[in-house]
Order: structure tokens, then sequence, then C-alpha cells
């Protein structure tokens, strides 16, 4: 008889800004944090899963009694990160917890920014790591939990050709793409940085390296493109299309790419790099490279997306350009918007506020905006860049207000002063403001 793991959950009440809303509900890719979690978790631990009371914080753990694995419910790990993780706990048979190196170029430049969860420490050696909230327990807590220190093996990748008014101190304009990553969801910017830096654009990274390095996949994927007739990286083998979607035969589709069901892809659509979740429309002329698309998403002619996270059931309208960004659920960002992503007076990493509300460096020199729940954004605005909109604000683009150069919370929002705007519910409140903030204005 196979033996059940018990899975504990810490949870983290904490709204994540501009959200307004626990980490563990927030789409990371096209699937909302916890299921990306549970579904990791269930593929990984083939003998079974039992879910168990969950815990308020670390000081519970001493109540574990069985087999276990507990994770704090804001983390985002991926595939890789979780399978490195269980293999190197299992194989030492002891209470383990994950970490990583503290020089860990790729960890040092999306993980430890704007994050508050990780604990400084040593290992074995005297090294320094950043203990993660992820431990295995294989016969119940022990106060004797040993470290499991996971490198990212991440490759510098990117731009390698731009101006050096762009580069800063340390270089080209690169990303560090990951073998295996992890991220506490506390800020769009995190959102930003698991979707897409270790997202699509990591997964690709991981592609190109495996088909360098194993002749045999490289020659299957040759043999797909003579049998359909296409390039390489448009074959099948490499765009992934779930069932009852539409695709245009003038669309380009570069992988690796994943489209679910029930899409539409028209006319002229190029999309390179992307995931793509169920009932999605794309329509004619738009670009998508490098991005991800949830459920219910419906993005009109000439539209683009660089980069950039959409949450479920939101519209970017036409010839409006979302590069670096994170825009939450049902929302509406309409034509003609410019989100800008440099600043252009000042050679220096861009801010971000976290989750505390504070102002700190994100290590960028490029990045976009978040956007939360339930906003409307009308057209021809300009957002500078690291700025945040909180949920359920409306924009409208007037004298008094065509750029918006800092953050803009719900009591700023422009229906406040429209006629009309009683219409405009507020779904997404702060913590610990009552119930009432939903009602219409």
């Amino acid at each position: 008889m196979q033996q059940v793991i018990h899975r504990y959950t810490i949870e983290d009440h904490r709204p994540v800004p501009p959200f307004n809303e626990r980490a563990s509900e927030l789409t990371i890719g096209i699937k909302p944090l916890k299921i990306h979690q549970e579904d990791l978790l269930a593929e990984l631990f083939k003998e079974g899963l039992k879910l168990g009371n969950p815990l308020t914080g670390r000081h519970e753990l001493p109540q574990i009694r069985e087999t276990a694995i507990v994770y704090r419910d804001n983390l985002w790990f991926d595939k890789e990160f979780l399978e490195a993780f269980v293999s190197a706990a299992r194989e030492s048979k002891q209470a383990c917890r994950a970490a990583f190196p503290a020089d860990d170029k790729a960890y040092h430049t999306y993980t430890l920014p704007l994050a508050t969860s990780f604990e400084k420490g040593f290992d074995q050696t005297g090294k320094a790591i950043y203990y993660v909230d992820l431990w295995f327990f294989p016969n119940g807590y022990t106060p004797d939990v040993k470290p499991i220190v996971i490198s990212s093996d991440a490759q510098e990748k990117g731009f390698y050709s731009v101006p050096d008014f762009m580069t800063m101190e340390q270089g080209d304009l690169t990303h560090y793409l990951a073998e295996r990553a992890v991220v506490s969801i506390e800020s769009w910017v995190h959102v930003y940085f698991a979707s897409i830096i270790f997202g699509v654009f990591s997964r690709g990274s991981r592609f190109e390296e495996y088909i360098k390095t194993h002749n045999f996949a490289s020659l299957k994927l040759f043999w797909r493109g003579i049998i359909e007739q296409k390039q390489l990286l448009n074959t099948s083998a490499v765009v992934k299309v779930g069932k009852d979607t539409i695709i245009h035969p003038s669309a380009q589709i570069s992988g690796p790419t994943t489209i679910g069901d029930n899409c539409f892809i028209g006319p002229g659509v190029v999309i390179d790099n992307c995931a793509i979740g169920n009932n999605v429309s794309v329509d004619q002329g738009c670009q998508l490279m490098l991005s991800t698309v949830a459920n219910n998403c419906f993005i009109p002619f000439r539209a683009a997306l660089y980069l950039t996270a959409l949450m479920e059931s939101t519209i970017i309208a036409q010839n409006t350009c979302l590069q670096m960004c994170v825009i939450g659920r049902n929302s509406f960002v309409g034509a003609g918007n410019t989100f800008t992503d440099f600043n252009l007076l000042a050679q220096k990493p861009l801010r971000a506020t976290n989750i505390n509300g504070e102002l700190e460096p994100v290590g960028q020199i490029v990045m976009g905006s978040g956007i939360g729940h339930n906003c409307r954004v009308g057209s021809g605005m300009v957002i500078f860049p690291g700025r945040m909109i909180e949920s359920d604000v409306v924009l409208v683009a007037s004298p008094d207000r065509r750029v918006i150069m800092r953050n803009v919370t719900f009591e700023e929002s422009d229906h406040h002063r429209l006629e009309g705007g009683h219409v405009h519910r507020r779904f997404y409140p702060r913590m610990n403001e009552a119930e009432s903030a939903q009602e219409g204005w």
C-alpha cells in the first residue's frame, strides 16, 4: 500500500498591490496560483495527496506528525524547482527545507527585490543562502531541518544589441533565464517575473537548450517540419493547440506556445512563445510576444503585448501596446494607450511598491505598469513605468489627467466625479474595509 502524502499550506492573507487580493487567488501565467500549486503537487506525488488543516505560520509546523509537504500559499515555484527539492529531500530521508544561494544571479535579480518572506541563513559550508517556506517531512516534523539549496542554473540571454544608455552598469540589457525558479508573490512585479521571466521566457530558453543537446529530439523536430511543411518552430511539436480553436491560415505562431480550447486567432496575427488560455479571441493584426493571456480575454485588432501578463476576462483595445505589464482580471484598457517602460531622464533602476506600501528599487531599467482588477482605462492615456493603478479604478483622459506619473488609488478614481459614475461598483476593497465598500456610488 502506497503512503499518502499530507499537504499543508501556510496561509498568507496579505493583499497584493494593486489587486487588493491575496496571492493564492491571483493568476500567474494562465492559472490561479493555488491551482498551479495543486496541479504540480498532484503530478509529482503519484501516491496521492491528502489535504491537512491550513496553518497560520511557521510556529505551527510542530503539529505535523505524518509524511507531509508544506508550503506558503503565496509561493510560486515551477515544476523543475519542486522536483529538484522533493527528489533531494526524499534521498536525504530527513526533514528538509528549500533554499537558494544568496549569490545566484537569477534569484538575486527577480526573487529577492520587494520580497519579505525569505529568511537569510548559511548552509553547512558557511555560504549565504535564503530559506524558502517549502518543507518536506518524511516522518513528521523534527526541529533538525536540513536545507536543500537549489541553484537556478540560469543563463544570461536577451537583447545583446542595444544603445549604451539603456544598459546601466551591468552591461547589455539581458535577463537571467532559469532552469529552476521560485518567487514569493507580494507585488504585481512578482507576477510579472513569475509569469514572464521565469515563465514563458525561461521555458523558451530551456527548450532551446534541450534541442541543442539532444540530437534525437532535434531530428524529431526536423522530421515534423518536413511532414507538416512548416518552419521548425511553427510545427505542432512546439505549438500546442486545444480543441475547437480556430486559427486563420495567415497567422504566424512560433513555439514553444500553448493555446487553449475554443480560441480564435485572426488573420495576420503574430504570436511568439506565449501561453494562451481558453476562450480567448485575438483579432486581426495583433502581435503577442513572450506573453501570457488567461481565459476569456479579448484582444481586438492591432493591439500588441510584449512580455506582458493578462489575467482573466480582460480586454486590450486596438492600437494599445503593453510592454512588461500586468493587467488584473475583468479590466479594460482602451484604444491608443501608451505604457512607457524606460526612465528617460535617469539611468537608474526603477522603483515599485512592496506589500507594505513602500517604494523599493526593483533592479530593472525597463519595466511597465501594474493594473488591478475591475479597472477601466480610457483611451489616450500615457502611463509612466513602475506605476500602479489600484483595483476598481476608472481613468478618463482629460486636460487634467492624461499622463499618469504616480500610483492611482481608488479614492482618486475618475468615476467619483463623473455623471453616472455610481454604476461602477467596487469589488476589491482593501483589507479590513467594510463589505459596504462594494456598494455603488
